[in-house]
């Protein structure tokens, strides 16, 4: 999530280029699901010949809903044939399929009163993973029961900033960022305990370690199809970045630097931060950021941009894993794919 500190929010993201809705959860609209021919919008940028082999340049985003204050963390559930995706500053999740269009999932997603969940994350257990912002935690979300679980909340005794984007490994280790967004006034809070905006990692046994405590602003978060490297994104105005961090077999992180850096890609008419991004299982990566959607290769070369004209704050895989399903500002929307996500067959 990129938004800014919630009293200057909204001048944060006007100048970014994006408008904020004051439209509630109720307001919401979506084009009925047997309608043909949804609102097109946007275009694929095309910088490389590699691009070719991702996506069709030709194509357009597909709107899908819109009316959301700042959409967020989409997670695609294969079992249920459905996206769940965060509207946060509405404290409300959603649902939305091609079956039944869009439908109220979770609200309050988070506490009564404030932010709710940011990002979100379908389990190899089955529950729904939440990096919730109003509960300062990681939870873990039983879809049939409702339960809802508390995995962390807490780093050496300190409650966590507003934890917001996270991925699983398949031996069920949780990797999460933990920047200050969800907090009035951020780093100058006096709810902030944590002396870092951090990542973290959340180990099979549930033992919590820092991985980073220096970036300014830790934000999406990915692995790439190896597991064996780690993907960060900062969503500081002035670094904008991707870090990457290799993994040991013994488990243990050692920083590899810098891995894309998108400050170069700064302009008017290219708005948002990077932000939220997800990993084929060719190992390209689609990291939101400047413009709408960076499409990276595997080494960390720009291959294209999925324009969305408005900031981009996260991406996931859905359908058969070959179509990319984008929360952009008020809109939901999606774009299919020659490549298949990870975890899709």
């Amino acid at each position: 999530m990129i938004r800014g500190l919630r009293v200057n929010r909204r001048i944060f993201i006007a100048a970014m280029g994006v408008t904020v809705l004051s439209a509630c959860a109720d307001k919401v609209t979506a084009e009925p699901s047997m309608q043909k021919n949804r609102p097109l919008f946007g275009k694929v940028e095309r910088l490389d010949p590699g691009l070719d082999e991702v996506i069709d340049s030709s194509l357009q985003l597909e709107q899908l809903a819109d009316g959301f204050s700042w959409s967020e963390g989409p997670a695609w559930d294969s079992k249920r044939d459905r996206l769940y995706f965060s509207d946060v500053p509405q404290n409300t999740a959603f649902i939305w399929s091609e079956a039944l269009g869009l439908e109220v999932f979770r609200k309050p997603s988070g506490l009564a009163e404030g932010d709710g969940t940011n990002g979100l994350l379908m389990a190899r257990d089955g529950r729904l993973l939440t990096a919730n912002h109003g509960k300062r935690a990681i939870t873990a979300f039983n879809i049939e029961s409702g339960e809802d679980v508390i995995l962390a909340d807490r780093f050496d005794g300190k409650k966590f900033n507003s934890p917001n984007d996270l991925v699983e490994a398949e031996d069920g280790t949780i990797y999460f960022t933990d920047p200050p967004y969800g907090l009035q006034d951020g780093d100058e809070s006096p709810l902030k305990e944590q002396p870092v905006n951090g990542v973290y990692r959340r180990g099979p046994d549930g033992k919590l370690t820092l991985i980073d405590g220096s970036l300014t602003r830790p934000n999406g978060i990915a692995l790439s199809p190896d597991e064996r490297t780690l993907y960060v994104a900062q969503s500081d105005p002035e670094k904008q970045l991707l870090k990457s961090y290799a993994i040991g077999s013994d488990g243990l992180l050692s920083d590899s630097g810098l891995f894309f850096d998108a400050q170069p890609l700064v302009a008017a008419d290219a708005p948002g931060l990077p932000d939220g991004m997800c990993v084929a299982q060719t190992g390209h990566i689609f990291a939101t950021g400047p413009g709408g959607v960076l499409i990276l290769s595997p080494t960390g070369k720009l291959l294209g941009r999925i324009l969305a004209e408005k900031a981009t704050a996260n991406c996931a895989f859905g359908d058969d894993g070959s179509m990319l399903y984008l929360t952009s500002s008020d809109r939901l929307a999606r774009i299919p794919l020659k490549v298949k996500g990870l975890s899709f067959g």
